[in-house]
């Protein structure tokens, strides 16, 4: 087995550490931005809510499973009120 061959093979390694802790890690991370944005918004009276909104996608992006529930949501708000 050449040099590139023991790189290719120790890189590959570090990228399933990697995915396996973004896994574990970034719901919660998300969970928690979900959170804050939340109580803010609540706080500001929703003056900062498309601010929000974009913090909580970059959340999304994070853990790895980008959805659109937080336009639906503003979607629904939005045709509620």
């Amino acid at each position: 087995m050449g040099f590139i061959d023991k790189a290719k093979n120790a890189l590959h390694g570090v990228t399933d550490k990697a995915e396996d802790l973004r896994e574990s890690v970034g719901g919660k991370i998300e969970e928690g931005i979900d959170k804050a944005a939340d109580a803010a918004n609540s706080a500001t009276g929703g003056k900062f809510e498309d601010q929000l909104e974009k913090v909580k996608d970059l959340a999304d992006k994070i853990d790895g499973h980008p959805d659109d529930d937080h336009e639906a949501e503003a979607g629904t708000e939005t045709a509620a009120e």
